[in-house]
């Protein structure tokens, strides 16, 4: 069993919202909020959905800027033309098509959805294990060899 986190009594917990701040709190300190459920029932849902999550990361592809800028001129379309369609600065546009800045993953999505071309991918999350000499911090031997 965990402890409340409002008076650290050792019982069995709920996700309560009190005061607009969601805590685990025991039965007595819950009365002074609402009770959402029993944290069990939270800690199972939260770890499947974490574990999802982080099973993939999407990331832009490297030569993002030369398949917007392509698709562009083969649609006949201007960097203006383009940032109105989707609703965007002109500037954006041309930053990006030159690789000046990296477009974010909504960006991305709508340049994608109007163009027809695949700039995110997914790449799956991998794990690293480290040894435990390589976990600790720099020692003063590490200094000296």
């Amino acid at each position: 069993m965990s402890s409340c986190d409002l008076c650290g009594r050792e019982s069995e917990l709920f996700i309560s919202r009190i005061e607009s701040s969601v805590v685990n709190a025991c039965e007595s300190c819950s009365r002074f909020g609402k009770i959402i459920g029993k944290a069990e029932e939270f800690r199972s849902e939260i770890k499947t959905k974490r574990s999802i999550e982080d099973e993939n990361e999407e990331i832009i592809v490297k030569n993002y800027n030369e398949i917007i800028r392509k698709e562009r001129e083969k649609r006949n379309l201007r960097q203006d033309e383009l940032a109105n369609k989707l609703n965007e600065k002109e500037s954006v546009i041309q930053k990006v098509e030159s690789g000046q800045i990296v477009p974010s993953l909504k960006l991305a999505r709508k340049i994608e959805k109007f163009l027809g071309i695949k700039l995110i991918e997914n790449i799956p999350d991998a794990k690293i294990k480290l040894k435990y000499s390589e976990m600790r911090g720099l020692t003063l031997g590490d200094v000296i060899k």
